[in-house]
């Protein structure tokens, strides 16, 4: 290594730890949670992605507008499509997130967001940040939450997983000090920590939840690991009712597979990557992660999308009309619940149930053997009016 080469790994070390303590610094200034009691209109942006995501979206849209019809044709709620976020119009202007697609939606409180395509090494795509990470960043939503429920296995659990920091914070920003050494960070704040660790022992509290547990690995990863786990412990102390333990990540995932051990499990608190991965196990229960969805929470936004991806093959086959729009309509049932729309949240969540695994007289297959997005749409609003 050059003396050259090590000073512009110092400068560019130097720039990430300024940008990350500045960060650190506006998280202590945010206020409260936004009240939606408290708005005359609230706007939900529909923000369809690339590939199947504006089909599934889009879709899942119709199905919400058609709970809400009443709140619509008030004019207490609307949808605004917001398009543009393609992989063709990040890589033209070499941004995860255009900044007109930005400004649309950071005028929306709620979005409903599609899969996104995320460049990787081999693909034709210049290495820009995954959008999903930038709009994270970007609106603060700090809190990933997944929720995977099995009642005829014992499985209720819902994870809390931190949205903005780990080792996707900095994920675009490594450094090739040389041709045979790179490094990555990860990235710890107090702030962070306590935040993501009180938002969920507040959901165990209020949903009559009476275990956290607190995933990690402190004892490999002691600086950034051990700090996540001694601040999510401490904020479990403020909750005496609530039984916390902790689990490294590697037992963890061994441990959902044992049909004994997993009924323990309730709620689940962890960093990003961790999370990531752990719950993309969890999501293969329900029957997939084309079946689960996801909430991105902050205290001024909130962003529900699937957790899957853009699926650009079926699109480039012809094939897009069969996406399978169900992890959509499941975080529908999350953004219901997210702005004070309980009974309509359930009443969707039932009539899922009742599609996918009781009734299934419609089944997606992704092929024309299946039925379309629309015509599985059709059914749960059929379901719907009967409940």
């Amino acid at each position: 290594m050059t003396q050259e080469q090590l000073n512009n790994a110092v400068e560019k070390f130097k720039a990430l730890v300024t940008e990350q303590n500045e960060r650190s610094e506006r998280i202590k200034q945010q206020g409260d949670f936004i009240d939606f009691d408290k708005l005359d209109k609230l706007t939900i942006g529909v923000c369809g992605g690339d590939g199947i995501g504006p089909i599934i979206t889009a879709e899942s849209a119709r199905v919400l507008a058609f709970l809400l019809k009443d709140e619509v044709e008030s004019g207490r709620i609307e949808f605004k499509t917001i398009d543009g976020l393609t992989i063709e119009n990040r890589v033209k202007v070499m941004k995860p997130i255009p900044d007109d697609v930005m400004e649309q939606l950071k005028q929306c409180p709620v979005i409903l967001k599609g899969p996104t395509t995320t460049p990787q090494a081999g693909d034709p795509w210049p290495n820009i940040e995954s959008a999903n990470v930038a709009m994270r960043k970007a609106l603060d939503l700090f809190a990933n939450v997944r929720p995977v429920k099995i009642p005829e296995e014992g499985i209720d659990w819902t994870f809390f997983r931190e949205n903005t920091e780990g080792a996707y914070a900095v994920g675009s920003k490594g450094i090739n000090i040389t041709d045979d050494l790179a490094m990555d960070f990860v990235v710890t704040t107090t702030e962070g920590s306590e935040r993501i660790a009180r938002l969920a022992y507040e959901y165990a509290r209020k949903n009559g939840k009476d275990r956290v547990s607190i995933i990690q690995k402190a004892n490999i990863i002691k600086t950034t690991d051990g700090k996540f786990l001694n601040l999510a412990k401490n904020i479990g102390k403020e909750y005496p009712e609530i039984t916390t333990d902790e689990w490294y990540i590697d037992i963890t995932t061994a441990k959902l597979i044992d049909p004994k051990r997993r009924k323990d499990f309730k709620v689940f608190v962890l960093p990003n990557l961790y999370g990531d991965i752990i719950t993309d196990e969890a999501a293969e229960f329900m029957g997939g992660v084309g079946t689960a969805g996801s909430a991105n929470i902050g205290k001024k936004y909130a962003m529900f999308e699937a957790i899957h991806g853009s699926a650009p093959r079926m699109i480039k086959e012809g094939r897009g009309k069969y996406a399978d729009p169900a992890s959509m309509l499941r975080a529908s049932v999350m953004l219901l619940s997210h702005i004070g729309k309980q009974a309509e949240a359930d009443k969707l969540e039932r009539a899922l149930d009742i599609c996918m695994y009781e009734e299934k007289k419609m089944r997606i297959t992704g092929r024309e053997d299946g039925c379309t997005c629309e015509e599985f749409g059709n059914y749960v609003m059929e379901t719907l009016e009967k409940l």
